[in-house]
């Protein structure tokens, strides 16, 4: 009977009647086929390898590469794995069958600067053929879109100089696209203007949704893939200090999706190109890979919410929670002391 829910990617344990080794284990696959066994487990879900993922380490954890100069210019050097047989549990009793580079979903976040020269060793240990696809501009043989890596270790070097300054997305760009990008082939990459943007407590916020019933429906939406996990751990910041979030939206099978911030207003950068704001805002809205930079400060501490306006969307898991903490040296930075 176990052999019949061979390459399921998705799972929904429902319930586990008893600890007690003669005890039947009920659970249910996606296709609604009912699995009762009375020993272990032996499905690949639990045999297979399975993603951890740690939204709080993501969200500020930014890759530089490895670095080395030639004649004068920067040369950041990144390699890459694509696998396509993870398992992650992306919601309390929810498993699906996770496509990474790296390991996670999203995958690393690339960062260069303007005129540096990026160099990406990609290696590509899953079944399929896989891509990379970075936005930005760089040559056509670079693109990864017709040089198709094969499964089992195919490997190629995508060279190109980085620019332009923003902040732009990765992905896989094999076909059935949809298929390649809603099982998780996708990331952030980076390009600091060679003046540095103002400091600032920095931020990665993918977008994603999950299609756990594959109906070309989402059922859970997240803001870096697990669902509701910034509002039951807010990010914690300070009053006063500037926050830049760098906001990529990678939710396939929906036309739009936003971002709505409580309590305030901040300044956006469509894509990052320019340095000067389009907008000061609490709401954007975003198509497919549509991306931006968002800059602001609180005044005031307390729990603000942030999370898409779509209903739907933040009543699936896109919503968090940013802990506004009093900043030490705010009196005598601003003059003005909250707590009096």
């Amino acid at each position: 009977m176990l052999s019949a829910i061979i390459g399921v990617s998705t799972i929904i344990v429902f319930s586990v009647f008893s600890e007690a080794q003669l005890e039947p284990k009920v659970f249910v696959t996606h296709s609604g086929q009912v699995i009762q066994t009375s020993g272990d487990v032996l499905d690949p879900l639990y045999t297979a390898s399975t993603v951890e993922f740690d939204p709080e380490k993501y969200l500020r954890d930014f890759n530089y590469g490895r670095i080395s100069e030639l004649n004068g210019q920067t040369i950041r050097e990144f390699t890459i794995i694509a696998e396509d047989d993870k398992i992650q549990e992306i919601s309390p009793g929810v498993f699906y069958n996770v496509w990474t580079f790296n390991g996670t979903i999203p995958g690393p976040t690339i960062r260069a600067t303007e005129g540096d020269l990026v160099r990406i060793h990609f290696i590509n240990n899953g079944s399929k053929s896989h891509t990379m696809h970075f936005h930005g501009i760089h040559p056509a043989e670079m693109d990864g879109v017709f040089e198709s890596v094969g499964s089992g270790g195919g490997q190629f070097t995508y060279e190109f100089e980085a620019g332009p300054v923003g902040v732009h997305p990765y992905h896989c760009h094999v076909m059935p696209l949809e298929e390649h990008i809603s099982h998780g082939l996708y990331g952030v990459y980076i390009v600091d203007p060679k003046e540095e943007r103002p400091p600032a407590d920095e931020m990665v916020m993918v977008l994603n949704g999950f299609d756990t019933d594959f109906d070309t429906e989402n059922n859970f939406y997240a803001a870096n893939s697990i669902p509701f996990y910034y509002q039951h751990h807010p990010i914690q910041i300070k009053t006063n200090e500037l926050i830049r979030i760098y906001v990529v939206n990678m939710v396939e099978f929906d036309p739009i999706n936003n971002l709505h911030l409580h309590g305030n207003l901040y300044n956006y950068y469509p894509t990052g190109t320019s340095t000067v704001p389009s907008t000061y805002t609490d709401m954007i809205t975003l198509s497919q890979t549509e991306r931006g930079i968002m800059e602001f400060k609180y005044d005031y501490p307390g729990k603000y919410l942030f999370h898409a306006h779509k209903v739907e969307f933040s009543e699936k898991g896109w919503v968090g929670i940013f802990l506004v903490n009093d900043n030490p040296d705010q009196k005598s930075q601003t003059g003005i002391d909250y707590e009096n």
